[in-house]
């Protein structure tokens, strides 16, 4: 590592330790010509797919673009932005898991739906609305009716009061 003071390329490791999540190393670095100290930053590099959209193009995934996607379905919306997090982190892993070197939107979209639906019923229907790009009141009907298929229902008595 060289030196940022004074370009010397020698430098010695005097501390190391975990930083941010966990995914980071923190360096703290000695020059041994100036003897100015200074800390460097070490993460590993993992190379996302990249990402075919539907009209055949293939672009670089975008984690922002992720990003605010899920969060503009889920604006306004009760759900703790810890939570929103672990679902991206979620869909990171599963496409670091992937093992190819493209995939798919679509796939990728239906992974971002999955999770939604199990954070928040009414952002799933915002996504999949734009996702899916409902036309009509009927698509919209055939979502929230999917929805209330997959979620079990409270108990009721024969007159279907609770």
């Amino acid at each position: 590592m060289r030196c940022p003071f004074c370009q010397a390329d020698d430098t010695r490791v005097v501390d190391s330790r975990l930083a941010g999540e966990g995914d980071q190393v923190r360096r703290r670095r000695e020059c041994t010509a100036c003897g100015e100290r200074f800390t460097t930053y070490e993460a590993a590099e993992l190379v996302m797919p990249r990402v075919v959209k539907r009209d055949g193009t293939r672009v670089l995934f975008d984690d922002a673009k992720l990003r605010t996607g899920m969060l503009r379905a889920l604006e306004k919306r009760p759900v703790p932005t810890e939570v929103v997090e672990q679902a991206l982190g979620r869909i990171r892993q599963r496409l670091r898991a992937f093992g190819e070197g493209e995939v798919q939107a679509s796939l990728l979209g239906e992974w971002v739906m999955q999770e939604l639906s199990e954070l928040d019923q009414v952002a799933y229907v915002r996504f999949a609305s734009v996702y899916r790009s409902f036309q009509d009141v009927s698509a919209f009907r055939e979502v929230i009716e999917g929805l209330e298929h997959s979620k079990s229902s409270p108990p009721t008595d024969d007159s279907g009061r609770l």
